[in-house]
């Protein structure tokens, strides 16, 4: 049975018995974040039902949004955007980037990317399109805590994101779910 087939047969039972906590809520409230917050942090699985709890957070508290390293490609990539309907749609009035210990995204390079493309099938051509910011976005990233001071005065030089907007820098790590503030907005 393929993870899908999985997904799809645990979601039937699911559906046809809900706990109580998902059958009573209203729905039609729920896409607002109730404490105001967007968070954007890591992709890496060991965050998955775990930086919630640490953060003492529950559905519908905050947006999340999550990508490779939490990092930032331009000043209207597709994290910005999110942010934007955060902001602009959502009522969200903080930012929260929370990097972490022991992130891949440290150990992830331009060359190990290429290559790892090469190795299946991607074209030389396809990978030259998108060498100059590949370069830029996976060489930029060494330092965790780095990454999220750079993120933090990105998202605050941006025209587009409300100067009372604040937006904190904070580290978690993935193994004792310790938070650590780096930059108070």
């Amino acid at each position: 049975m393929s993870v899908i087939d999985e997904m799809l047969s645990v979601n039937k039972k699911f559906c046809a018995n809900p706990p109580v906590d998902y059958s009573g809520e209203d729905h039609h409230e729920s896409k607002l974040p109730k404490k105001h917050l967007a968070i954007v942090t890591c992709m890496d699985t060991r965050l998955v039902n775990f930086i919630e709890p640490a953060l003492g957070l529950s559905r519908g508290d905050v947006k999340i949004i999550k990508t490779a390293g939490n990092c930032l490609t331009g000043m209207f990539d597709a994290t910005v955007r999110s942010l934007l309907v955060c902001i602009y749609e959502l009522g969200v009035k903080e930012i929260a980037i929370i990097g972490h210990h022991e992130c891949g995204m440290s150990k992830t390079t331009t060359e190990s990317l290429t290559k790892a493309m090469l190795a299946n099938g991607v074209s030389p051509d396809a990978i030259k399109m998108v060498k100059k910011e590949m370069t830029e976005w996976a060489d930029g990233f060494q330092h965790p805590e780095d990454n999220v001071k750079s993120v933090v005065a990105q998202l605050r030089e941006n025209p587009l994101i409300p100067k009372d907007v604040k937006i904190h820098g904070l580290m978690f790590h993935p193994r004792s779910g310790e938070l650590e503030l780096l930059d108070k907005g």
